[in-house]
């Protein structure tokens, strides 16, 4: 398999990886333009954006853009996140052309006819509103929200009612201008792909874009803090997060080998000692994620009201015991996990297609994956250690609850049991 790279002259970045014996193919366009991008009065626009692009362009209506990939039987699909918006398409080889020519008109002629945005806007609102019943999606926002404090990488994607209520056709328009110039564009493609074949249609439908300068993100600083939601819920949930590595960080890999080994499976020290021997929960993770300059290692459970303290105590006690108790064979277990998960992962052309379009946008080159072997390989027990004294003693901290939480412990106890 081979990564190929190109620039068209206005910033365009193109990076395809062809897949030998795959008879498809992954597509898309991925866009620096996340959550973290907008203003204030912006949030929730980059998903509003994301939704438009499907409702008609100056070539499709929206019926058309569905039949045009369904009829060849692929399948096109987009996400927010908070650093990124992506617009993609999985067909068989023979239809890469069709797929990128439906891409590319979806990402630069949108109508955003008025009609259709006002349909959206009740599909996005009911959105919200299942998010709001969903405990453990909603939580994870309250979560975020502390962690990053009146900062846009606090705010949630699809942002607050009200300002989905009263988002325009400028509005949307004026997004697009200040964020989807060529420079903020990546086109990835893996699988069964010609490199030189994209570059041409890449060429065509993105070369004559003006280049021009792209917005920077507000650089983000987690602060913590807690917020806690008591309502009549079958379930207490429970979210810690504490302050971590950004993905440009070497300690990231650190930072999740041990995210996996207190909380990533079945072996993992939070499931052992809390559900397996406690019985206290169904479902309790760990993890780590990352942003170009920030991250958080999460822990989260849930759990009935009556033992969501002892829940919470453990947990800290867990942690603490991690600095100093975890093993290599515990360390190697999760290395092993990291390795496979992200391998076999790659064995899926979106998966595929979807990472080299996030390492060229952090790195902007694609790293060997032996050279990502071995940053993980390289990572100690000691390092490991590390890294959880630093998680159970100082690390900046953030907490939500949600549900019958009134017995819950404050973060602010919960730091004081870390330090005692």
């Amino acid at each position: 398999m081979t990564v190929q790279q190109h620039t068209l002259p206005n910033g365009f970045r193109i990076v395809t990886e062809h897949m030998p014996s795959m008879k498809s193919a992954a597509i898309g366009v991925w866009v620096t333009a996340g959550g973290r991008h907008e203003r204030i009065e912006q949030n929730g626009i980059a998903h509003f954006l994301e939704h438009m692009a499907f409702k008609g362009t100056t070539r499709r209506s929206a019926l058309q853009i569905a039949e045009a990939i369904e009829d060849v039987g692929g399948y096109i699909n987009a996400y927010t996140s908070r650093e990124v918006t992506a617009y993609y398409v999985r067909v068989l080889e023979n239809d890469v052309a069709l797929a990128l020519d439906v891409i590319s008109d979806i990402v630069l002629n949108p109508v955003f006819d008025p009609a259709e945005i006002e349909i959206e806007r009740g599909v996005i609102l009911q959105e919200i509103g299942q998010a709001y019943d969903t405990p453990d999606d909603v939580i994870f926002d309250w979560l975020q929200e502390e962690s990053y404090r009146d900062q846009p990488l606090g705010r949630t994607i699809l942002g607050p009612t009200d300002r989905v209520r009263g988002f325009s056709r400028d509005d949307l328009a004026g997004f697009v201008g200040e964020h989807y110039g060529p420079g903020q564009m990546i086109l990835s493609a893996a699988g069964a792909v010609d490199h030189d074949a994209v570059v041409a249609l890449a060429t065509r439908y993105f070369g004559g874009l003006d280049a021009r300068k792209g917005l920077e993100a507000q650089p983000a600083s987690f602060v913590g803090g807690e917020a806690r939601h008591t309502k009549d819920l079958e379930q207490a949930h429970f979210a810690l997060a504490f302050e971590s590595p950004g993905y440009r960080d070497d300690a990231i890999y650190t930072a999740q080998i041990y995210s996996s080994a207190l909380g990533g499976g079945m072996s993992s020290r939070l499931f052992q000692e809390i559900r397996e021997r406690r019985g206290l929960c169904y479902t309790i993770f760990a993890q780590t994620g990352a942003y170009a300059d920030t991250g958080t290692t999460t822990i989260y459970a849930g759990t009935s009201g009556d033992q969501i303290a002892e829940l919470a105590h453990i947990t800290i006690d867990e942690m603490k015991r991690a600095a100093d108790t975890m093993s290599p064979e515990e360390v190697a277990r999760a290395r092993a996990q990291m390795k496979a998960g992200m391998l076999m992962g790659l064995e899926s052309p979106s998966n595929r297609a979807e990472r080299l379009a996030r390492l060229v946008q952090i790195w902007g080159e694609v790293p060997s994956l032996d050279d990502t072997i071995a940053r993980i390989d390289a990572v100690t027990t000691g390092d490991v250690r590390d890294f959880a004294a630093r998680m159970a003693t100082d690390a900046a901290a953030a907490l939500a609850l949600y549900g019958p939480v009134a017995d819950a412990p404050s973060l602010d106890a919960l730091c004081q049991r870390r330090a005692a």
